[in-house]
């Protein structure tokens, strides 16, 4: 295809691609098997990277409601994007940027600015070739000096917010040789009444990928069990590929799970094949295997760790979820996560709380459920349950301790209660004249500083961590002084910013204003879940019941 100079588009960046996209359905997982594939490829001694496309008009996911969307990711350079970016990070073991995610928003935006700067010389400005330029662009620019990059395009084929990157795929497919460029579709595969595995669904699922010029190299089938053999000889039979180019990607207990799944089933052998990389990949018996022996360790024992928020959608706290999963795969316990709604605290939600043995009160916006935060966090300080508070939880924390130990009555987050005579947690000095709402908040990746002695430093291990952040309010300095002096300590801090707070004489209460939940990957803990998870075993191998008292109402 010629290049169009005023779209910027060089057609010769990166190596080997693979693009991965779904049909019949949303939610099948092909997140979730294209990072699978990925952990494979690294593990033959590969280097990979993904982008993740959403074809919806946001520019990034930053203001739209976790409920709908599942949890907003934050990466190192402050790029709040889809949740499966953050499957890319922990399987991949990589840190993204924001460059790795491709919005119809984002690819528009730019096009018509540049169209507005009069950049593309008085020419009628179109999808094709200048939106579809710019998303190959960006493709190709993320995967440059990658030896692979995987490439998720969300929503489901025949979607009508999806076809202008369909028909950049389609493009790239034109411009690459047939050994750099691979087409993973993946597909439901459900069960008739009868118990037979229709392909039916899978059929006209690719007949929608031809129409618009896309055949499929690859087609995964998603299915409670794997595939039967008759199974992928029908579908290899209607759809035009191979016999051992149809793959199974049954249920399975944990996701962790998966690349050993697909890895049994060849899929990364049939790749490094069709790509010509077979005699470059390690040999198998050199590959690393740190990922199997993990998430195939036997564990010892269980923990109950009580996640208090407003959202009843495990999407919507993904991140502490996994955080808590791979503390307890270090600590080699089950992590047993109980959803705490923090709405029905005074209902029925109470009892599950007391029977945790350890809390988590994770980030959030907005005045709902911060009552039964607060009646969550008072239980913890004043019973000795192991607790942490991320974000919102960190402030309300504060927010605690000001009305019931300070005795600062009616005090309160600015963002809660505009009137409230003690503003604890108030707006960040730099967000009072903002009008915009979308990355318009503190950020990505910020150091803190940490004072030696402290539960924090030991926890990291050293007087300063870098972790990811996402608030608009913070610790108001105005009652810095009231705080000293009491067991409530400030332990981490960036400037004049308060980062960390501890409690001094309990087991394990520690606050922070940032999300390390973003920065966990399994082969690599979050040390404040860590830390929380070894403060829980620790009270059980003493014989300790924290449980024994309920809280008291908390005014909200």
């Amino acid at each position: 295809m010629p290049t169009e100079p005023e779209t910027d588009y060089d057609p010769s960046l990166g190596n080997k691609f693979i693009f991965v996209t779904g049909g019949v359905m949303s939610g099948l997982g092909k997140g979730i098997t294209a990072a699978s594939t990925g952990r494979l490829l690294a593990n033959a001694g590969f280097d990979v990277t993904a982008v993740k496309i959403d074809p919806y008009l946001n520019v990034d996911a930053g203001t739209m409601n976790p409920f709908q969307h599942g949890e907003v990711y934050v990466l190192k350079d402050g790029g709040e994007v889809d949740l499966d970016l953050g499957n890319y990070e922990r399987f991949l073991d990589v840190d993204m940027t924001f460059d790795h995610n491709v919005t119809t928003g984002k690819t528009y935006q730019h096009v018509i600015e540049k169209e507005r700067a009069g950049d593309y010389l008085g020419k009628t400005v179109q999808i094709i070739p200048h939106v579809t330029d710019d998303i190959k662009r960006r493709i190709r620019e993320a995967a440059e000096g990658h030896d692979v990059c995987i490439v998720e395009v969300g929503g489901t084929v025949g979607d009508i917010e999806g076809m202008p990157f369909l028909e950049a795929l389609r493009q790239f497919a034109h411009e690459e040789d047939e050994e750099d460029f691979l087409l993973t579709h993946v597909t439901l595969v459900p069960y008739s009444k009868n118990g037979e595995q229709k392909t039916k669904p899978t059929q006209h699922s690719v007949k929608e990928l031809r129409s618009i010029g896309l055949q499929p190299d690859i087609l995964v089938g998603r299915c409670e069990d794997e595939l039967d053999p008759s199974t992928k000889e029908k579908i290899a039979l209607f759809c035009d590929v191979p016999t051992d180019a149809v793959f199974s990607n049954p249920d399975v207990e944990d996701i962790y799970h998966v690349p050993l799944m697909v890895e049994e089933e060849g899929l990364d052998e049939y790749v490094m094949e069709r790509f010509d990389l077979a005699d470059e990949a390690l040999p198998p018996a050199d590959r690393d295997n740190t990922w199997r022996n993990l998430v195939t360790q036997d564990t010892h024992g269980e923990v109950e760790i009580a996640l208090v928020g407003k959202y009843d959608l495990e999407d919507a706290y993904m991140s502490v979820n996994e955080a808590l999963k791979h503390a307890g795969l270090e600590k080699n316990v089950d992590v047993n996560v109980r959803w705490v709604d923090s709405e029905k605290m005074a209902e029925d939600h109470e009892e599950r709380l007391y029977e945790a043995d350890g809390i988590v009160v994770p980030g959030g916006f907005g005045s709902r459920g911060t009552r039964g935060k607060i009646e969550a966090i008072r239980y913890a300080r004043e019973n000795g349950v192991p607790y942490l508070g991320l974000c919102l939880g960190f402030q309300l924390a504060v927010v605690e301790y000001a009305r019931n130990v300070l005795g600062l009555e009616g005090a309160h987050s600015a963002e809660i209660e505009a009137d409230t005579p003690h503003p604890v947690i108030d707006l960040l000095p730099e967000q009072y004249d903002l009008e915009d709402l979308g990355g318009t908040m503190r950020l990505g990746a910020h150091e803190t500083d940490i004072e030696p002695g402290t539960l924090a430093e030991r926890i990291y291990g050293g007087t300063s961590c870098t972790e990811r952040h996402r608030h608009r309010y913070e610790v108001n300095p105005e009652y810095f002084d009231q705080f000293e002096e009491t067991d409530l300590v400030f332990s981490g801090q960036s400037g004049n910013r308060m980062e960390i707070l501890e409690l001094a004489d309990h087991p394990y209460f520690l606050g922070t204003q940032f999300h390390p939940e973003f920065r966990s990957r399994p082969t690599r803990a979050s040390p404040p879940f860590v830390g929380l998870l070894e403060a829980v075993l620790d009270e059980s191998e003493d014989g300790t019941d924290a449980n024994t008292e309920t809280p008291e109402e908390v005014e909200a």
